[in-house]
């Protein structure tokens, strides 16, 4: 027999009442949940606010450095400038300071403008290779030592590619060279060396420069001293003396003084003085003093002493005050009134002379070790300012940051 079957029990409506119960339970159940949302956001930004507002406000987290679009920080800066002081200690440290955190910033910039142009170049210093460099020379794995060994290994590699772009050999020319005082001086060198005269030994006599005086080996044109140099060494036939050159910005370590001596008294001197870069031009400028010229004029036209600009009047003076004994022999023997004979004190420097330049030989030479050496810093120096010109550099430390970044390194120690 069939069970019967159980009567299904019809689905209740909600009644419009209950309906708008649940409608406004819902709305407010939303509006609850908005509030709260809105109240954690609130919470979140005011937190993030005043986390940016003293992130923003402390001295570490600010940019001090910006090489394009690269920046350095407050913090970055005194981690360095702490790592290059290591050994300091803080009184050296507190005296010498400026200069010392005005080189490291300095550095920062060299370094990482080296760093985008090696780039560029397809040259990089890879983690591992600074890792391998650390070992090498023993030295701990923190933030200081590695900016330090990164710019030895970028050092390094821009030598070994400048190094890979020469060829072995190049149009170079032997050269021999000196300054002298004067065309005068020149002309007499000249009869002198044709004569017989070894031009080596006679630099060594005559040149008024320590660091250009005879022999200069094979050199390419880039690495002339300069261009009046370089223009004889690469036009002259060889075996051939050039004429004397005049070269205004010579600088030559020789200087004549005229002295008048005006008054005396006790151990001090008023003069009238002036500095001449030539025995000639001394003896010159003497003789129009003695046609009735005026020493004060004549200072301010010929003088390259500083005291030009007052018509070369020095009150005052004692011994030791000009820093020359050749002029203080003079000075304080001479009679009042009297102007002195050129003297002549190589404690000076003084500018313009002339070049003698004589070609050995030239021609294609094998690169020496050192001229490539040279040539590869040349090529690196001329490659860091092109870089250098070609970037946007600001450095915002100024004397009150970089005494901030000195005393926030003393302060840690």
């Amino acid at each position: 027999m069939a069970k019967k079957q159980k009567k299904a029990t019809p689905e209740r409506v909600p009644t419009k009442h209950q309906l708008s119960k649940w409608q406004r339970q819902m709305r407010i159940r939303r509006i609850v949940i908005i509030a709260a949302v809105v109240f954690l956001v609130g919470i979140s930004s005011w937190v993030g606010y005043e986390y940016y507002k003293d992130y923003k406000s402390d001295p570490l987290f600010q940019v001090v450095i910006k090489v394009n679009d690269v920046s350095f920080t407050m913090e970055y800066y005194v981690n360095l400038l702490d790592g290059y002081t290591a050994g300091m200690n803080s009184t050296d440290l507190y005296y010498m300071g400026d200069t010392i955190a005005n080189d490291v910033a300095k550095d920062m910039i060299k370094t990482e403008v080296l760093r985008q142009g090696a780039e560029n170049l397809g040259i990089e210093v890879t983690p591992e290779e600074i890792d391998a460099k650390l070992e090498e020379v023993g030295l701990p794995d923190d933030e200081v030592y590695r900016y330090m060994a990164k710019g030895v290994l970028l050092q390094e590699k821009l030598d070994e590619y400048f190094g890979s772009q020469l060829p072995d050999t190049m149009e170079q020319a032997h050269v021999e060279a000196m300054p002298v005082e004067s065309q005068e001086v020149a002309t007499e060198l000249i009869a002198e060396i044709e004569a017989g005269g070894n031009f080596t030994a006679l630099a060594k006599e005559f040149s008024c420069s320590s660091s250009i005086e005879g022999d200069l080996g094979w050199l390419p044109r880039e690495l002339m001293p300069n261009t009046m140099i370089a223009g004889a060494a690469f036009n002259l036939i060889p075996g051939e003396i050039s004429q004397p050159i005049y070269d205004e910005t010579a600088t030559k370590n020789i200087g004549y003084w005229l002295i008048e001596v005006t008054d005396k008294h006790d151990e001090e001197i008023n003069a009238l003085v002036m500095l001449l870069g030539s025995e000639a031009e001394a003896e010159r400028v003497k003789a129009q003093l003695a046609a009735g010229g005026n020493f004060s004029a004549l200072a301010g036209n010929y003088s390259q002493h500083e005291s030009k600009t007052k018509g070369g009047k020095l009150d005052g003076l004692k011994l030791g005050d000009m820093g020359s004994n050749a002029f203080d022999q003079v000075a304080f023997n001479i009679t009042v009134n009297e102007i002195s004979e050129p003297v002549k004190d190589e404690s000076v420097h003084t500018t313009g002379g002339y070049w003698l330049v004589e070609v050995i030989d030239r021609g294609d030479h094998e690169l020496e070790e050192a001229v490539r050496k040279e040539l590869i810093d040349k090529h690196f120096d001329d490659s860091l300012e092109d870089w250098k010109g070609n970037s946007i550099i600001e450095n915002l430390l100024d004397a009150g940051k970089r005494a901030w970044a000195i005393n926030k390194v003393l302060a840690g120690r």
